[in-house]
């Protein structure tokens, strides 16, 4: 029922939404005599942001055209080199490197977060890395999109997939795991030791992922273990509206996840959007685009499966099943400790209010087979949870690290 409300309320403001696009073009026309007076500016900041919050937000593109490096620019292409039910594996390359230098780039898979945002998120990191690698990211699919004849997609299908995409990207990659894969990604790299799968990965590094939650809670971890899985199962899981190509699934949707994101800085975003709609007034294009790029992103969600979701709160946020020993893939149980010839690196962000510090750190005992002289952990100082893989900070200090780690470890 709360996903039909949902649907019939974005309906129901159709009809103005129509009447405020008219109203835009009146008053964005040259010819208006009164469209740059302060009259007119108010009146189409008014417009502008009822559209906005009145707004469904289409998935954003990654839009990567070209980077520099070493002062010099390359034109960049993306492609969909690897089709799952529920993933697509996107490809960056620089075009018009030479063999010697295409030879020399080591590969990277990023594993985004599954957790109601796009990969599309990660652009800023795909950018970055791109300088150093021959960068690939999972481009998660949204549940409503995806036919129930398509089966379900719960944590361990989640391993499988990470484990067929490192088959398909063959020996030698090296592996980024943004925040929530942490878990799975470990799973699914100890589950390739125990099989001996030459395809398992030379390096992997965790940046800001929920390993151990036990290890300085946040109000994340806490509100997962305050309700139980019962009271999650009951009152956020709803089934996929006609005529959605995933009608009838059970999801956790996407608006969901993004309520509770704004709640928790309700204030702040209140602020932004008064902040954008003064902006408009005054005729600043320039800080009322670095908000649109912002929010155009922020509020475009997806989707999860009710498996998924449902298990990542229990396994993860509750049972804490990885860091107890006690994590389960198809049944069978996942040890860490048998991870010996792959190189672990984490990353945390010292004002992380998301994943606390020491939550990602502790994989590294729970890898205890793997030499030192193959383990790195790093905090980086002033940051936040997105400050982890985006921003002047993970360009300038992270990045560099990593890519430093990953290029010497041997794998």
């Amino acid at each position: 029922m709360l996903y039909y409300l949902y649907e019939m309320n974005h309906a129901a403001v159709a009809p103005l939404r129509m009447a405020a696009s008219y109203n835009r073009t009146f008053w964005q026309s040259p010819t208006n005599p009164i469209s740059d007076s302060p009259m007119g500016r108010s009146m189409l900041a008014g417009i502008e942001m009822f559209e906005r919050l009145t707004r469904r937000y289409a998935k954003p593109e990654f839009g990567i055209q070209s980077i520099s490096l070493n002062d010099k620019p390359f034109n960049v292409s993306q492609q969909t080199v690897f089709k799952l039910p529920f993933c697509n594996l996107e490809r960056f390359t620089l075009e018009g490197l030479s063999k010697t230098q295409q030879k020399a780039r080591q590969k990277l898979l990023l594993v985004a977060p599954m957790s109601g945002h796009y990969s599309t998120l990660l652009r800023g990191t795909v950018e970055t890395m791109l300088e150093q690698f021959d960068v690939y990211i999972t481009d998660w699919v949204d549940a409503r999109k995806v036919p129930t004849s398509q089966g379900q997609f719960d944590l361990s299908n989640y391993v499988d997939y990470v484990i067929e995409i490192l088959e398909f990207m063959g020996k030698g990659t090296n592996v980024m795991a943004v925040c929530q894969p942490s878990v799975p990604v470990l799973a699914a790299v100890a589950v390739m030791a125990q099989d001996n799968n030459k395809f398992a990965p030379k390096s992997l590094c965790l940046m800001g992922g929920p390993v151990d939650t036990r290890k300085n809670p946040t109000a994340v971890n806490d509100l997962a273990e305050s309700k139980g899985i019962d009271w999650f199962e009951k009152n956020v899981i709803v089934k996929v509206p006609f005529p959605n190509a995933g009608f009838m699934r059970e999801v956790y949707p996407g608006f969901l996840q993004l309520t509770g994101f704004m709640t928790m800085n309700l204030e702040r975003h209140m602020d932004a959007h008064k902040d954008l709609y003064w902006n408009m007034v005054k005729g600043d294009g320039d800080s009322s685009e670095k908000h649109d790029t912002f929010y155009d992103e922020y509020l475009s969600v997806m989707d999860l499966t009710k498996e998924f979701y449902l298990q990542t709160v229990e396994e993860v946020f509750i049972k804490h099943s990885l860091a107890n020993g006690i994590f389960e893939h198809h049944g069978k149980v996942v040890d860490p400790s048998v991870i010996k010839s792959t190189a672990l690196m984490t990353v945390e962000g010292e004002l992380d209010d998301i994943t606390g510090l020491g939550q990602t750190e502790a994989a590294h005992g729970l890898c205890s087979n793997i030499p030192d002289k193959n383990k790195a952990h790093y905090i980086q100082k002033g940051v936040g949870h997105y400050g982890i893989f985006n921003g002047r900070r993970f360009r300038e200090n992270i990045a560099p690290a990593i890519g430093k780690f990953m290029r010497q470890s041997k794998g």
